[in-house]
């Protein structure tokens, strides 16, 4: 049996996040990680040809975030502003105006309720009128789309606190992919003489007060003193017999309560290589009545119904993103009908024959997050009384068994990259010493 001061199971952001604070500290750190590479939620690829510094998984950072930035420049490493144009494809048009009726209506609404409900339940009780159709189709599409909730369940309380918070002239894309924040957590966790163990997923964990025994898929055993779990949320929720699955033992019910309360999300995102940026050229500047090259985002109401561009840089990459209750359908559709179905999408906003298209493309990637056996989602959104359930998870286990993820976060960035760092400095600081 290989021995630690403290486990730590899973090398995305959170985990490696906290294997730096505990190593820097002096603690023998070992991090078990099922995937054959770091970063969890976060994979840059580079092709060679093709996908040029790509993200299968989180791409932006949105907002003026301290901990993400302030990690990029102790590593030296760039970033570019992420900014351009929002386009809107509805009813055969192009056009940027976001205009809905009721917006202001629903705002004065979001900062007078006093008591946390779903979204759907505060959409059907405040604007129950066939007038707002509108208006809470677009709030259903920016829960799913953006935070890839599902509106049944999600916070009516989140949802505000995002909205009035949202800093939408700040984001960012690291420049060669967030890639370079994992390599450079990796390597300093190795400088200060801790383990980092891939393909080793764990199965089964033994503990009491004091001491953890760790198993994985393969027999291998790892014992420590505590253990902290770095896992995406959607793979604690998951049935004990799905590969990724872990079984305490004993049982902590009173966690494993809380964090089936939760909402993880779904995704799918499908990245779109094409021989030229169409969407830039004299054919589709006659369709929309301009030039869209500063177009960075495209919306509508098609299967699937957003994308992006790498704006400001000219690249024939486009990227297709469906989420929520819509990705969470999509769950087992084979990557050929979903590219299939992105294709479709294409021709219809841009109104050009889908051979064509097909015929225009040199490289594809369909990465369904909500597929992946250790992922099983996309990030964590803000169910009603999330926060009595954070508080609980927030709380170490006999100070022995530590949780922490994006989805303990609890703020405007919830979901994203500065979440998980966040958390992950936060727990470790905790298991340090005073």
């Amino acid at each position: 049996m290989t021995k630690a001061d403290i486990l730590i199971i899973g090398a995305g952001a959170t985990g490696l996040m906290a294997a730096v604070t505990l190593a820097k500290a002096g603690k023998m750190v070992i991090v078990l990680e099922a995937r054959n590479r770091c970063g969890g939620r976060i994979h840059t690829i580079n092709q060679g040809l093709f996908f040029k510094d790509t993200e299968l998984g989180a791409e932006f950072i949105h907002g003026d975030l301290p901990v993400t930035l302030s990690l990029l420049k102790e590593a030296g490493i760039a970033f570019d502003t992420a900014s351009g144009e929002m386009v809107h494809y509805k009813n055969g048009k192009f056009n940027n105006d976001e205009g809905v009726e009721g917006w202001d209506l629903l705002m004065q609404k979001l900062k007078t309720i006093d008591k946390d409900i779903s979204i759907n339940e505060f959409l059907d009780r405040e604007f129950g009128s066939e007038a707002y159709h509108d208006l809470k189709n677009s709030v259903r599409q920016f829960a799913a789309g953006y935070d890839s909730a599902d509106p049944d369940r999600g916070s009516t309380f989140a949802l505000r606190n995002e909205w009035l918070n949202d800093d939408e002239d700040a984001q960012y894309r690291v420049k060669g992919g967030y890639v370079k924040i994992v390599d450079y957590l990796e390597d300093r966790i190795k400088n200060a003489g801790g383990s980092i163990f891939l393909n080793s997923a764990v199965k089964e964990i033994k503990w009491k007060p004091g001491y953890v025994k760790v198993i994985t898929n393969d027999g291998v055993v790892y014992g420590a003193g505590q253990l902290l779990i770095a896992l995406p949320l959607g793979v604690l929720q998951a049935d004990k017999d799905q590969l990724g699955a872990l079984t305490f033992n004993p049982q902590i019910s009173e966690q494993m309560a809380a964090i089936n309360q939760m909402g993880f999300g779904a995704v799918i995102k499908i990245l779109l290589e094409f021989d030229e940026p169409f969407w830039i050229d004299k054919q589709t500047e006659l369709q929309a009545g301009k030039n869209l090259e500063n177009m960075i985002f495209l919306l509508s109401d098609e299967e699937i119904p957003t994308w992006w561009t790498q704006t400001p840089d000219p690249s024939p990459v486009i990227t297709g993103w469906l989420g929520g209750p819509p990705a969470a359908a999509k769950k087992d559709v084979p990557d050929e009908e979903v590219l299939r179905q992105s294709l479709q999408s294409l021709s219809n906003i841009f109104k050009r024959n889908i051979e064509d298209l097909k015929a225009k493309v040199v490289a594809s990637r369909i990465v369904n997050w909500t597929n992946d056996p250790f992922t099983m989602g996309s990030y964590a959104y803000d169910t009603v009384n999330a926060s009595a359930f954070r508080e609980i998870l927030k709380q170490p286990v006999d100070n022995t068994l530590f949780f922490a993820g994006e989805y303990l976060y609890d703020g405007a960035a919830m979901g994203t990259v500065e979440a998980a760092l966040t958390s992950g400095e936060e727990v470790a600081k905790k298991m340090i010493p005073k």
